[in-house]
């Protein structure tokens, strides 16, 4: 099997991975630029290939991390062997011709947001990855026990170039030359991106496949591991 490399999303870090670090002991849990203690990098691209392992790679990207992924496997496709993207999208925000962004309501809210109380922001974010996917109080709180690094914040510099590229980066011209094996794993209940983005990706992309969680929000592996791991381990010891 091809190691596995994850990438986290908005202001989270490799640790919004914990679960998967038990269930994949080998994978490559990496930190975004300005992330859990990652110096600041203009470059988030660069950045990331400078971790990567050698040998072509399974690579894993939830939300921002998909979009990363996608454009990775687009510019190195020699060094990305197969992609599985997690709740992610090709185009973050809504467009004259692209209905399946985020709400702009909730775009809104993060933009004044960051300009006010980032923390409030990222705590904000945190709880509407949970919304389509009631949690009693206690287990919302063990996960963000685990799920969140309050040791190494990203910085204000860095929130704002990650919603820069969720503003500005449209890759649906991009996927048309992704012809790496990918899995599309998305939430039907997603409050972030529609589900509506994750079938577009399975239906433009050449080789892919879809699998709908009917019952999850934005963070799947966080709410319902055993589901995202069986998944996950079933595909990629096919691909």
């Amino acid at each position: 099997m091809k190691p596995l490399v994850l990438l986290h999303g908005w202001g989270q870090s490799s640790q919004i991975w914990y679960s998967q670090h038990a269930a994949f002991p080998n994978a490559h849990a990496l930190n975004l630029a300005g992330h859990g203690g990652r110096a600041v990098a203009d470059d988030w691209l660069e950045d990331v290939m400078q971790q990567l392992p050698d040998e072509p790679v399974t690579l894993l990207g939830w939300s921002l991390g998909g979009m990363l992924a996608m454009r990775l496997a687009h510019t190195y496709p020699e060094r990305i062997a197969a992609l599985v993207l997690c709740n992610t999208t090709p185009s973050f925000c809504r467009r004259s011709d692209w209905n399946h962004g985020c709400d702009n309501a909730v775009w809104q809210e993060f933009q004044q947001g960051m300009q006010q109380a980032e923390a409030k922001t990222l705590g904000r974010f945190f709880a509407l990855m949970f919304h389509g996917c009631p949690l009693e109080r206690r287990a919302y709180q063990e996960i963000a026990r685990h799920a969140v690094d309050k040791q190494h914040p990203p910085s204000k510099h860095t929130l704002l170039h990650g919603l820069h590229i969720l503003e500005h980066w449209d890759l649906r011209h991009e996927l048309a030359q992704i012809h790496q094996p990918t899995l599309v794993i998305h939430s039907a209940n997603d409050a972030v991106i529609p589900v509506a983005a994750g079938q577009y990706l399975a239906q433009t992309i050449d080789q892919a496949s879809i699998q709908l969680l009917p019952d999850a929000g934005h963070a799947p592996f966080l709410t319902h591991p055993k589901t995202f791991h069986n998944i996950l381990e079933s595909w990629c010891l096919t691909h």
